[in-house]
């Protein structure tokens, strides 16, 4: 069962003011910035180019190694990289490989011209999605490590802050790169997207020498668990060798979250926790993938959908973002995951209005202020859900598995909605009543365990 105290509006918004809460905010920039190259601006940048709604579409596979990096968080969880742990931490040594990779390949993005060179383009993109995937392991392992186990109030909070950052790095960056883009295509540039991709590059620098001023607690108490599981394992084997310890430590690190998972939940409890988190955000993602699509056939330009989309859309996220983590820490998790997951189904049927009314600005506005309002709320109560299942001694591989189903519903299946909006033959109403129905079963799933899901912070 979930418990929670109730306290006054102003003593829970304090919560927010501890500086701990600042380092949050940067680690989900850099974790969002990214999403923005492999999603709105390449999207866009293909969509010149002449490409098919469906080749978009299906280009968005790339953001299927999110779903996936699962499967390589126990190996970031414990193996160091030379001179950069010494120097740095452990968790911020990795970020900064990957935020180096991401810049090369900004760069080489640079160079390429997509109609003749699509192939070299997407896997570009897909070298993007998996250092970014691979970040995501230790940023959010970083950001939980931020909060006591005790403190599951902070933890909330700290949730809502990494989502406002996340937006932040999402939106902002998104009106960073579409105004850039608009201004070298009205300057006379042809490779206009090509010169942005090196605008871009320096958020990744910033975000690099801003990641130095995050705190980064020392491993002392994680080491030494994961030290008792490699013995107990080892006990088991027998006699004590190289490959009874090589066996025993692959063994640690890779069954060891998924063992401690299961056991903490029970079997039934954790199919039905998984089950939810797969389910929660397809809608979402059916209608993300092909937001900017929708808006840019509708006649939008880059700077409406900048102003709007991105810019407008920020601020409401953040507003609303922090409004959900107060809810959430008043309301208790589980009852925030029900209001937005209605909310979320609700306000996708604006678009269905934006679609059959024709390009509305007025209405645009309201379907972004809203669709932001419900996407804040589920994005933060989400992150807050999968955050105060993880076990300490497990933070990254345990986070990285949860987040990793979510996202494997929200990429692996949309990335058919091109294909399906092409089904409907450009019926964008009906697309969007779909998406709102595809939130009921996880709600289904949510109902039947809710009172039997033990959080770790209390």
């Amino acid at each position: 069962m979930e418990i929670y105290q109730k306290q006054s509006f102003k003593d829970s918004f304090k919560i927010y003011f501890d500086m701990r809460m600042l380092r949050i905010l940067l680690l989900g920039i850099i974790s969002g910035f990214p999403w923005v190259l492999i999603g709105s601006s390449l999207s866009l940048w293909l969509k010149e180019e002449g490409l098919s709604r469906s080749t978009i579409g299906w280009a968005g596979l790339i953001f299927a190694v999110y779903a996936f990096n699962y499967l390589w968080a126990p190996l970031i969880d414990r193996i160091r990289i030379p001179f950069l742990t010494e120097k740095v931490g452990h968790r911020r040594g990795w970020i900064i490989i990957m935020q180096f990779i991401i810049l090369v390949s900004l760069v080489m993005w640079n160079l390429v011209d997509p109609t003749a060179n699509l192939a070299l383009v997407i896997t570009v993109g897909l070298i993007i999605a998996i250092a970014s995937a691979t970040q995501d392991i230790t940023v959010d392992a970083l950001r939980i490590e931020q909060i006591g186990k005790s403190e599951g109030k902070s933890m909330q909070a700290g949730a809502a802050v990494a989502v406002v950052g996340w937006w932040t790095g999402y939106k902002l960056g998104g009106v960073i790169a579409l105004n850039a883009a608009e201004f070298f295509q009205n300057a006379g540039y042809e490779n206009y997207w090509q010169m942005t991709f090196l605008i871009l590059g320096i958020v990744i620098i910033a975000c690099n020498i801003g990641l130095l001023f995050v705190h980064e607690p020392p491993p002392l108490e994680r080491d030494e668990e994961q030290r008792k599981t490699d013995k107990m394992i080892r006990s088991k084997l027998g006699s004590s060798n190289i490959f009874t310890k090589s066996a025993a430590w692959i063994s640690g690190t890779i069954a060891g979250p998924i063992i401690s998972f299961f056991k903490k939940n029970g079997f039934n409890i954790a199919i039905g926790i998984l089950g939810f988190v797969f389910l929660f955000k397809i809608g979402e993602a059916f209608l993300g993938r092909m937001s900017i699509i929708f808006y840019k056939e509708l006649g939008f330009s880059k700077s409406d959908i900048a102003i709007y989309s991105k810019g407008l859309g920020w601020i409401t996220t953040v507003i609303f973002t922090l409004l959900g983590g107060l809810f959430a820490i008043r309301s208790g998790v589980i009852k925030a995951m029900f209001v937005s997951g209605i909310l979320m189904a609700s306000t996708n049927l604006l678009f269905s209005a934006l679609a059959w009314t024709g390009k509305s600005e007025w209405l645009f506005a309201v379907a972004v202020i809203f669709d932001d309002m419900a996407a804040a709320f589920a994005t933060v109560a989400f992150v807050a859900f999968i955050s105060m299942l993880v076990d300490r001694t497990y933070t990254a591989t345990q986070y990285a598995l949860l987040a990793s189903i979510g996202t494997a519903g929200r990429t692996t299946l949309a990335a058919s909605s091109g294909a399906m909006v092409d089904w409907l033959n450009g019926d964008w109403g009906i697309f969007f009543i779909i998406t709102a129905i595809m939130v009921i079963p996880s709600l289904v799933f949510l109902y039947m365990i809710r009172k039997n899901i033990k959080f770790s912070e209390k």
